[in-house]
């Protein structure tokens, strides 16, 4: 497996908020972490990237055990949700800011800059300064400056939660599409159980700490592992196409198709 986490624990003080966590990812895959606020999600997500060390357990990605390694030497990325950006720079040097500390000439890097702008569809803003643009544009920049540096693995922390939900439809389809383009390995942290099972390969749906489920989204939605995962997902009935790819969802609440 390409990316594995066993036996994963934290506490803050007396309140355990990731309890005995294992799960294995091959490379290439998107995982989606779903659960409602305060499952323990983001900390997981923490964990992985190296902004939270665990009580116990470990972090293994590519066969090398990471959990001691602070996070700016993990070959890891990392797209939060508020961004990051730096305003006083361009959009292309904002993509450009994690090679920094790579031995690269600046020519390589403006053009290789250039080619993932290319890929998130900025190529014409290369120059336009962060508040010149929207904040669906500035996600893509985000998520460019998060690839350039082609990290092993690339940790996503709702990233689509400031878009209106048209633009963040959009983004998911252009996210998916990116992922599968590079390749990439990718972990994703939502509370949303559409976003959720049109984005993810495997998916992991927490409660108070605990791993409750984890497996596709298909075989979830067919075999919940108990009554909170079938009422957690809504879902009353779902389409897919032969290859397991989500077709359609029709809402359990207002029985409207999406």
């Amino acid at each position: 497996m390409y990316l594995e986490l066993s036996h994963l624990k934290k506490s803050f003080g007396e309140k355990t908020v990731v309890q005995d966590l294992s799960l294995s990812l091959e490379r290439g895959e998107l995982l989606c972490i779903l659960g409602s606020s305060g499952c323990g999600k983001t900390t997981t997500l923490n964990m992985i990237g190296g902004f939270l060390a665990p009580d116990s357990g470990r972090v293994l990605l590519d066969g090398e055990d990471i959990t001691a390694i602070p996070p700016e030497r993990r070959p890891v990325t990392t797209v939060f949700q508020s961004y990051g950006l730096f305003p006083h720079m361009t959009v292309l040097q904002n993509v450009l800011y994690g090679l920094k500390f790579q031995r690269i000439r600046r020519s390589d890097a403006r053009e290789k800059g250039l080619r993932y702008l290319d890929m998130v569809g900025l190529s014409d803003y290369a120059g336009a300064y962060i508040h010149e643009i929207s904040g669906g544009q500035q996600q893509r920049v985000a998520l460019a400056r998060a690839l350039i540096v082609e990290p092993k693995l690339c940790l996503l922390d709702e990233p689509f939660s400031n878009l209106d939900a048209a633009l963040r439809t959009r983004m998911r389809q252009e996210l998916k599409n990116l992922q599968r383009e590079l390749g990439m390995t990718m972990v994703f942290v939502t509370h949303d159980q559409e976003e959720a099972l049109i984005l993810a390969d495997r998916m992991a749906i927490m409660e108070k700490g605990r791993l409750i489920q984890y497996d596709s989204p298909l075989a979830i939605y067919h075999n919940p592992a108990d009554r909170f995962v079938a009422d957690f997902l809504g879902l009353e009935d779902l389409e897919w196409r032969q290859d397991g790819a989500l077709l359609k969802i029709i809402r359990r609440d207002t029985k409207e198709e999406t």
